[in-house]
């Protein structure tokens, strides 16, 4: 797992992992943690964080990062993107990630393209559904991926490249733990956005729709362990 900040971990993902006896290991990046030969693992999960992906002066270890998964696009190698690790693995694959006109931020309306509907790894999932958000940024799918996702102020939240690799621009691994966390630990982000965000209201909102969440996040990424099985 390329961790980019230690409150955006595996959430829900890491229950799902243990259920399965999959061993895992976190490589924090932000602690300037190496990046070990790739071919030592069966996949790669690349986490969220706060910073962009073309901040490599102010968070120099996205620049070894970035490198990473384009070696990793080259042979193929079975991986997952969420928020952070979207932007990243659009980049690496050559598409541009760059401000969007506002941020994203709290629950959100998400919906399957027809690529989406006919993907494997979103076998079972509903065509509309609601997600976490947390992002300013967006990206251009890369040439040669599928579109999966979009939602009404973001029209691409998730693509794959090939039959493995999966960009995923919303949230389902979290749980209500860490979404108070983060509303903590981004409260300056938060303090901005006050015209835009209610924390308290999201926080109120997350009761409801945080179970159905990792119902999704349940599906989708057994989904996804099953095919690089």
């Amino acid at each position: 797992m390329f961790q980019n900040e230690e409150c955006e971990h595996l959430g829900v993902f890491s229950k799902i992992l243990n259920e399965n006896n999959i061993s895992y290991q976190y490589i924090k990046l932000y602690e300037e943690e190496e990046i070990p030969n790739l071919n030592d693992y069966s996949a790669i999960i690349i986490l969220g964080g706060p910073m962009n992906v073309y901040e490599e002066r102010k968070y120099p270890f996205l620049k070894k990062e970035n490198s990473s998964i384009k070696e990793a696009l080259k042979i193929n190698k079975p991986m997952l993107g969420i928020c952070l690790g979207a932007q990243i693995i659009a980049r690496a694959a050559g598409a541009k990630v760059y401000p969007a006109k506002r941020k994203e931020i709290g629950w959100f309306t998400l919906n399957l393209t027809t690529g989406g509907i006919e993907n494997d790894v979103f076998r079972g999932l509903e065509r509309q559904f609601t997600v976490f958000q947390w992002h300013g940024d967006t990206f251009d799918i890369p040439s040669g991926s599928i579109k999966l996702a979009k939602s009404n102020l973001f029209p691409n939240q998730a693509f794959s490249i090939g039959k493995t690799i999966y960009a995923l621009q919303f949230h389902l691994e979290v749980t209500k733990k860490m979404i108070l966390e983060w509303v903590n630990r981004y409260e300056d982000e938060l303090v901005t956005l006050k015209e835009e965000v209610d924390p308290d209201e999201m926080l109120k909102s997350s009761e409801h729709h945080i179970q159905p969440l990792n119902n999704h996040a349940f599906l989708l990424f057994s989904n996804f362990l099953h095919l690089i099985r």
